[in-house]
């Protein structure tokens, strides 16, 4: 109990390499992917139904720790107001850049630069997920991944492809830079029209914070400005909007769609 409830503090997170996540969906997403489950916490209500034994079933297939608490502490522990009565600690992955982007499968890569909302990350790495990107780049700076709120807003997309959270920005965009990814860094006006610019070729899409925008060192390496167009009164858009504007007209030019 201590362990999970210690797991809400980021550096706690980071220090243990574990996460926690809850609901019946995201429990069945978690068992249903190459993570690593190590615990799950279930009360009887959430076994009643057919799909929490299921699930149940399953975790003790895998080798994963099974244990029942009582609704008050299910309710202590969860971080929603209405528990659906399953939680479960997961070992995160350690991806490095390497194992998944690659020159020879032409990436599509979303790099993520200081955005704070965990809402919009979650959002933008579901898009990411639904465009088949190859994955997505937390530079520092940039809301925590395993953030209850963000892992919510990801709607269980955190297990179908990866995301890699780096400390050393440049080590990163050097990285992209030898394997021959251009960089698209989106600008409010001036830039190539999105539906002009060649999102055929390996791309990383630059999604940096609405206020403060991309930092200084990406501007050092090979990037081209990009602009969606808004003929209407708004001045910009939602960071997650733009996001997904940007990766389906990369579908778009790679799948010939007309």
């Amino acid at each position: 109990m201590k362990l999970v409830k210690k797991l809400a503090q980021r550096n706690f997170r980071q220090k243990e390499r574990k996460l926690a996540v809850e609901g019946i969906r995201f429990v069945e997403e978690a068992l249903s992917s190459t993570w690593q489950t190590e615990i799950l916490l279930y009360t009887d209500q959430a076994c009643q139904a057919q799909r929490g034994k299921i699930l149940l079933d399953l975790a003790r297939d895998k080798g994963v720790e099974v244990l029942a608490v009582s609704d008050a502490i299910m309710k202590e522990l969860s971080d929603t107001e209405t528990p659906q009565g399953m939680l479960a600690v997961l070992r995160q992955p350690d991806y490095t850049l390497e194992d998944i982007i690659r020159p020879d499968q032409k990436p599509l890569v979303v790099i993520v630069d200081g955005v704070q909302d965990p809402g919009n990350l979650g959002t933008i790495i579901r898009s990411a997920d639904a465009a088949g990107a190859s994955g997505v780049i937390l530079l520092k700076g940039t809301v925590d991944i395993y953030n209850p709120k963000t892992l919510r807003a990801t709607m269980g997309s955190l297990f179908h492809l990866p995301v890699i959270q780096v400390s050393d920005v440049n080590e990163a965009l050097e990285y992209l830079a030898s394997i021959g990814v251009t960089l698209l860094v989106g600008e409010p006006a001036g830039g190539i029209p999105v539906f002009k610019a060649n999102l055929q070729t390996p791309v990383g899409i630059i999604v940096a914070n609405e206020g403060a925008g991309p930092r200084e060192e990406i501007f050092r390496y090979n990037h081209q400005k990009i602009t969606i167009p808004m003929p209407g009164c708004a001045e910009s858009l939602n960071v997650a909007i733009a996001t997904s504007i940007i990766l389906y007209e990369a579908i778009r030019q790679r799948h010939k769609i007309q």
